[in-house]
């Protein structure tokens, strides 16, 4: 679908300075030493996926794809590349919005999770290993897995084969709507991966376009 997009991005990592020595005890000497040395930042490029919600250029993701990027880039099925700017996230979710300077873009119909049984077919598609537009199929395995994510686990997991790259793209239902953003797999199984329902993408939208994050209830 042409709605579902490649995002790339640049981000600044910070790590420590690593001893040349490349021996395991003389690391631990070296660190002895310089353990407490500054962090310097490496640039690293990664790939992720997204999926157009409105014409006018909004795009959800995850927010591990871009979350920390200082250049987001975004590339359409027809080849056309747009710069992207972050407009909100939500880290404990792991969801991102950005958006790109661009009318009349065609967008995905948002489904309703909830109403999802185990065993529904299930449609993925993204760009794992820089493959853009790859289409894998499977059945809802799952629903409200934890798997350890944050205080807001309530995965769908599904066997639709999802590598990375296909982080933030879009898990489609029969109807053609979005009822999930694919986010985690499992790397030592096969055919166990893990979506974030689309319905808790759909409440925290509204704060995330007016605020760029969100607001919660707390007591205290």
């Amino acid at each position: 679908t042409p709605a579902v997009v490649n995002i790339s991005t640049r981000q600044g990592v910070k790590v420590r300075q690593q001893s040349p020595f490349g021996d395991p005890q003389m690391d631990q000497f070296f660190n002895r030493f310089f353990g407490n040395a500054p962090q310097r930042e490496q640039v690293r490029q990664s790939l992720g996926s997204g999926f157009i919600i409105s014409s006018d250029g909004y795009i959800l993701t995850n927010n591990h794809v871009v979350g920390q990027a200082s250049d987001i880039k975004v590339a359409f099925a027809e080849g056309r590349v747009l710069d992207a700017k972050l407009i909100g996230k939500a880290e404990e979710i792991d969801i991102a919005l950005i958006k790109v300077n661009a009318t009349d873009l065609p967008a995905v119909t948002l489904g309703d999770s909830n109403a999802l049984d185990v065993g529904d077919w299930v449609v993925a598609i993204g760009n794992p290993f820089g493959l853009s537009q790859t289409v894998t199929t499977g059945i809802v395995s799952a629903k409200g897995r934890v798997i350890g994510a944050g205080p807001y686990d309530n995965f769908i997991q599904t066997d639709a084969s999802i590598n990375p790259g296909n982080s933030g793209g879009p898990l489609f239902n029969m109807e053609g709507k979005v009822i999930g953003i694919n986010t985690a797999i499992v790397a030592q199984g096969q055919g166990i991966g893990f979506a974030i329902p689309i319905s808790m993408a759909k409440a925290i939208l509204p704060d995330l376009k007016a605020k760029g994050k969100v607001t919660r209830g707390w007591l205290g």
